[in-house]
């Protein structure tokens, strides 16, 4: 027979594996800087071709996440 400690940590579980399955993946890395209009080629692994690129776009990209209204 199940008691509530049981019940508990199957719930648990349940509830982590939900969301693992619905957390967001990371995008891929990309062979072209995703900061906006530069389109050099990114540095291999990355998806940006410079550390003040990938600056800018987390910038730009927090900046649009507040600006958005609920």
């Amino acid at each position: 027979m199940c008691d509530i400690a049981d019940e508990a940590f199957e719930r648990e579980e349940w509830e982590r594996e939900l969301a693992l399955k619905n957390r967001k993946l990371p995008d891929p890395p990309s062979p072209v800087c995703r900061n906006g209009d530069c389109g050099e080629k990114s540095q291999p692994g990355t998806s940006y071709c410079s550390p003040e690129c990938r600056e800018d776009a987390e910038r730009l990209a927090r900046a649009e996440r507040q600006r958005r209204v609920a």
